[in-house]
C-alpha cells in the first residue's frame, strides 16, 4: 500500500503580484514579470523542488470596479494591473523543464470550447503530458465589457453554462481514439478516419460539430483544476475537477471545505481520492523564528489599503469605494467570487474591523494563511493540516520572486522529505501520474467501479 504524501503546487500570476501585493516592490524580489528568463528560473526552481505543478491564475481585464476606474489598481499595482497570457508562459516553461506540471487558466465564459480544447491538447503534446487547465467562469463586469458584453452573467448562470462547456471540451478531447494516428509513411496512411469522431453537440447554450483537429494528447486530456468555493462552485468542482485550489483563512474553514468537497465528490459518483485538494499557504521561512517574523513585518509594511480594496472589488464585483474606510463592512451583495466574501467574514467574524484594515490584509495575502517560522516550524504546520484532513497538499504562494520559492525549496522541502511526507523524485511521466500515480484510463476505470458499487452495494468488484 502506498503511503499518502503531500502534493505541492506553486501559485503564480504572470504579472507584478500574486496573492501578495508587495511582491513587485519587495526588496528581495525582482520585478521581472515581462522577462522570459524570470519564468524559466522559477520553473527550474520548482522542478528542483519536485513540485507537482506551477499554477497560473488569470483574469481578462484591468481592475476598474473600485471607483469605476483603473486609477487605483494601475497606480498601486493591484492583482489585475497587468497580466501576460498564462498559456504562452506555460509553453515557455515547458521548454525549460521535463517533469513540472504546467497549469493555465481559461474562462468558460469568454473563450469558445473548441479553442480551449485545442489549446490545452497542444500544450499537453508540447509538454509531454504535463498540462493542466484551471477552469474559471470569470467574475466581473470589466471582463464582460472587454468582450463586447455590457453585464456579466449571474453567479449560478455562469456555472450552468460551464457544465455544458465541460461536456463539449471532454467530447472534443475524446474525438480522436488513442490509435487513430497511423503515420504509415510506406503506404501513405496518415490516420484512420473511422477512429476520429465528430461530436455533433447541440446543447442549450453551445453547439460544436467537431472533431478536434489535434490528435489525442499524452494524458488524454489535461488535468482539470478548479477553485469554486460557493455551494454551486463546489458542486461544479466535485463533478469535473481533479485538483481543487482552496483558499481558506482558518484551520476550521480548511477542514470544513475539505470534508464538504470530498463528500460532494462521492455524491457525484467519483472516488473520494479522485480529487486532490490543495490549500493555499504563504510561507515566511527564516533561520530562526525571529528572522521569519521580521520578513513578515517587512513584507506587510509594503502594502497599503487601497491596493487591497481594488483587488477585492474586482474579485467580488463590488465597488468598495462606496463604503467608508473607517467603518466596518456591512452587508454586501456579491455576484463575483462569493468565497472571497466568506474569507473576509471569517477573519472579521465580529464585524468590527474597519474597511481600511480589511483592505490592507487583503492586499497582504488575499487572506491566504501565512505560515511563519523556521523550516521545521513551517513543516510542522503543513504536516498538521495534512494529517488532520484539512488538505491533500498545498498551493504555495510566494511573498517575493523568484527567491521566495527557493527559501521554501531549500528549507521546507528537505524537512518534509526527511519525514517521508514528500517525494524525493518524480514518480511518473505525466502530471496526472505524479498527482495520482495512475493514468487517465485507470482513473476512469476507478470511477466506473465507484458508480457500479454505488448502484449495487452488494456487488463484489
Amino acid at each position: 500500500m502506498t503511503t499518502r504524501q503531500i502534493h505541492l503546487a506553486a501559485f503564480l500570476i504572470a504579472g507584478p503580484c500574486a496573492h501578495s501585493h508587495a511582491l513587485w516592490r519587495h526588496p528581495l524580489g525582482e520585478p521581472g514579470f515581462l522577462d522570459p528568463d524570470y519564468y524559466r528560473r522559477i520553473a527550474q526552481s520548482l522542478e528542483r523542488g519536485r513540485f507537482d505543478l506551477a499554477f497560473f491564475a488569470d483574469r481578462l481585464a484591468m481592475s476598474s470596479t473600485y471607483g469605476g476606474s483603473i486609477e487605483t489598481g494601475a497606480r498601486y499595482g493591484d492583482q489585475d494591473s497587468a497580466r501576460l497570457d498564462p498559456l504562452l508562459v506555460t509553453s515557455l516553461m515547458a521548454a525549460s523543464t521535463r517533469h513540472l506540471g504546467l497549469a493555465a487558466t481559461r474562462s468558460t465564459t469568454y473563450f469558445p470550447p473548441f479553442q480551449v480544447a485545442r489549446a490545452f491538447a497542444s500544450l499537453d503534446h508540447l509538454s509531454g503530458g504535463r498540462a493542466g487547465w484551471n477552469v474559471v467562469t470569470s467574475v466581473n463586469d470589466s471582463e464582460a465589457r472587454n468582450h463586447g458584453i455590457e453585464l456579466h452573467l449571474g453567479h449560478d448562470a455562469r456555472y450552468d453554462s460551464a457544465d455544458e462547456f465541460m461536456e463539449v471540451v471532454f467530447r472534443l478531447w475524446e474525438s480522436w481514439d488513442a490509435d487513430a494516428l497511423i503515420l504509415d509513411r510506406e503506404n501513405g496512411i496518415f490516420a484512420d478516419p473511422d477512429r476520429i469522431h465528430p461530436i455533433a453537440y447541440r446543447g442549450a447554450h453551445l453547439r460544436c460539430e467537431g472533431p478536434l483537429n489535434v490528435p489525442r494528447s499524452p494524458q488524454g486530456r489535461p488535468v482539470i483544476i478548479q477553485a469554486g468555493a460557493s455551494a454551486r462552485g463546489k458542486d461544479f468542482a466535485a463533478r469535473w475537477a481533479e485538483v481543487i485550489f482552496a483558499l481558506q483563512p482558518t484551520t476550521a474553514g480548511m477542514k470544513k471545505f475539505y470534508a464538504d468537497v470530498k463528500s460532494a465528490v462521492e455524491r457525484a459518483g467519483r472516488a473520494r481520492d479522485a480529487c486532490q485538494i490543495l490549500a493555499a499557504v504563504m510561507p515566511f521561512v527564516g533561520a530562526s523564528r525571529a528572522e521569519a517574523e521580521e520578513k513578515l513585518a517587512v513584507h506587510d509594511e509594503l502594502v497599503q489599503p487601497l491596493v487591497g480594496l481594488s483587488t477585492m472589488s474586482s474579485h467580488m464585483n463590488v465597488d468598495f469605494s462606496r463604503f467608508p474606510l473607517d467603518e466596518p463592512l456591512g452587508n454586501v451583495d456579491v455576484q463575483g467570487m462569493q468565497g472571497a466574501l466568506a474569507a473576509v467574514r471569517s477573519v472579521d467574524a465580529e464585524g468590527t474591523l474597519p474597511l481600511s484594515e480589511i483592505g490592507k490584509r487583503y492586499g497582504q495575502s488575499v487572506l491566504v494563511p501565512r505560515v511563519v517560522g523556521t523550516a521545521a516550524d513551517v513543516a510542522d504546520q503543513l504536516e498538521a493540516w495534512f494529517r488532520e484532513d484539512a488538505a491533500d497538499g498545498f498551493m504555495v504562494s510566494p511573498a517575493y520572486l523568484p527567491g521566495g520559492f527557493d527559501d521554501f525549496i531549500d528549507g521546507v522541502v528537505p524537512e518534509l522529505q526527511r519525514r517521508e511526507l514528500f517525494r524525493r523524485e518524480y514518480a511518473g511521466r505525466t502530471l496526472r501520474e505524479n498527482l495520482f500515480g495512475v493514468s487517465l484510463d485507470c482513473m476512469q476505470d476507478m470511477t466506473r467501479h465507484q458508480q457500479q458499487s454505488a448502484a449495487d452495494p452488494g456487488r463484489i468488484g
